[in-house]
Order: structure tokens, then sequence, then C-alpha cells
């Protein structure tokens, strides 16, 4: 249950990334600069939080352990992720992004299968098993996604053709591999890196990428406007520290427990009730109809669904 709290705590400063993207996108700010600026920003605290704490030797040691891996796996889960979410807000509103960003529920239980653990057999020798989709957690994951189909429909009709294919298939790539690399990045850890001196070491790894990001930009669109600066520290400080370290710790917490583990990461489709309200208030989004709200009231059910089968576990 404390880890689920967690996880609901991370979805409100995550909510900010899909209402501020898209506030940038309509100043016709570049999504080159949204993406690269959050990272050069949450390096900076980053380093200050780790260095006070004591953190920087050890980071650098299971950096230097493993280079290749860190890399590739920092990169599915930062680069893989941000860049499609942030290309996505120049072609559709923050609530679309924010509903089809809930695909994560169900790609993070899909992705069960690709990872294995040790265990004795009866003979005492130890035996390589993979881990199975939890189907209870695979219903209750699919019933929240029903919910967030729901709050969309209403604003289907206003969606175009090139919307969907530029707003949409980008996002399926960012909800893989969120979660994809942030397993991966657990399982090459096995928890010898705190959650702050995790973010740091996966953005450090990804700073080349996104140098390369801002490079590009300034040759094609010029250098961001004092509003994008502003907007992309905050979402730094909310999303890229606050709720990436919050969502970690969580994560963490229910690492070796597939069931747990999804209904953590089901607290993201939360995200999609704060951006819908973070929106109404900055952006001027119309109130929800009917449909939607009950749209939410559904979200609502299936993460009390996912709190109450995780208790059930626990005892």
């Amino acid at each position: 249950m404390k880890a689920i709290g967690i996880g609901i705590l991370s979805a409100l400063f995550f909510a900010v990334t899909f209402v501020l993207n898209r506030s940038m996108e309509l100043d016709g700010g570049s999504w080159l600069w949204s993406a690269s600026l959050r990272y050069f920003f949450m390096v900076l605290f980053l380093i200050l939080i780790v260095g006070l704490r004591g953190g920087l030797p050890g980071m650098k040691r299971e950096m230097a352990a493993a280079p290749g891996p860190f890399f590739i796996w920092s990169f599915v889960a930062f680069v893989l992720f941000y860049g499609p979410l942030t290309f996505s807000a120049g072609y559709s509103p923050g609530w679309l992004v924010a509903g089809t960003w809930q695909m994560t529920i169900v790609a993070g239980i899909l992705l069960a299968p690709f990872f294995t653990f040790q265990a004795k057999s009866e003979t005492g020798e130890l035996r390589t098993i993979r881990h199975r989709i939890p189907t209870a957690s695979l219903v209750i994951s699919s019933v929240i996604l029903v919910g967030v189909v729901l709050i969309q429909i209403p604003h289907a009709s206003s969606v175009s053709t090139k919307t969907i294919l530029l707003g949409t298939l980008p996002l399926v790539i960012a909800a893989f591999a969120y979660p994809l690399g942030n397993r991966k990045m657990m399982n090459l850890l096995g928890g010898s890196l705190d959650m702050f001196q995790r973010v740091l070491a996966m953005t450090l790894m990804t700073i080349p990428i996104w140098v390369v990001m801002a490079i590009y930009a300034t040759a094609t669109v010029g250098l961001p406007s004092t509003s994008q600066v502003v907007q992309s520290l905050i979402v730094a400080v909310s999303s890229g520290v606050i709720a990436t370290s919050l969502f970690f710790m969580a994560t963490d917490m229910v690492q070796h427990d597939q069931g747990k583990l999804a209904a953590v990461e089901a607290t993201q489709s939360v995200e999609l009730i704060f951006a819908m309200l973070g929106e109404m208030l900055l952006l001027s989004l119309p109130l929800p109809g009917v449909l939607s709200l009950v749209g939410v009231l559904i979200i609502i059910g299936g993460m009390s669904l996912h709190s109450y089968q995780t208790s059930l576990v626990a005892k």
C-alpha cells in the first residue's frame, strides 16, 4: 500500500509534464528543446543532491562496471521515453498524450516474460525461471485502460488522422520503453544505488544524446524562448527529479513481485486525471462530459482493486 501511495504522488508531479509540454508547443517551442532542457536542468539538481549525500563515488563505480548495458537501458528508459512524449505534444492535446501514455500500464505487465529469476529446484540445483504475466493484475489494468478510453471518446471526433499517427504511435514506443528500461536497470544494479544515484547516473549516460538534440535544435529552430526555458526548468524539477525519484523508489520497493510491481506502475493512470485538471486550470480545457467522468471513476475503481489485490498478496 505504501508503494502505491508513493506511485500516486509521483503521478501528480509527472502530470506537470503533459500540461507544460503542451503549453510550450502552443507557444511555438520546439519539442527538441523541451526534451533536452529537462535533462540539462535535471543534471544540475541531481549532482547537488547526490553530492551532498556522498553518493557520487559509488555511482561512478557502478557506471564504470558495466558502461555498455548502463547506456543501453538508460537510453531506452529516458530517450525512447521522453523524446516521443515531447514529440507527441506537438500533435495532440495534453489529455490525449496523457491518455495514450496509459498503455504503459498494460505494457509493463506484458514485459514480465522478458525477465527471469533464480530459484532452487527440489534437488537443490539453481534454475533460471521466467516470470509469468500476472493474470489478475492484467485484468485490473485492462479495466483501468477501459476508463482511459472512455475519457478520450468525447474528444475523438476532433482528432485528425495525422494527429492519431504522429501523436499516438510515438507514445506506443514510449509506453513500452519506460517500464522496460526501468526494470532492466533494476536488474542490472540489484539495489546497489539509491533512487537519486540511479536517476543521475542514467541522466549522465544520456547527456550526449540530449546535447546532439540541442545542437540540432539550435541549427534548425534557433535558441529556446525565456518562457520555454522557465517551463522546462519546472518540468525538470517536478517531473524529472521529484516524480522520477518517487516512482523509482516505489518500484524498487516491490521489484521482486510482478503483481505488486504492476500495481505500482498502474498508479501512473492517475496522471490523466491530474493532467485534465491542470489543463482546465491553466489552458482553459472545457469541463469533461459525463462519459469522461465515468472513465475517471473507472480508473479510480481500478486503482482501488489494485490496492486491494496487493494487500491480499501481502497477507
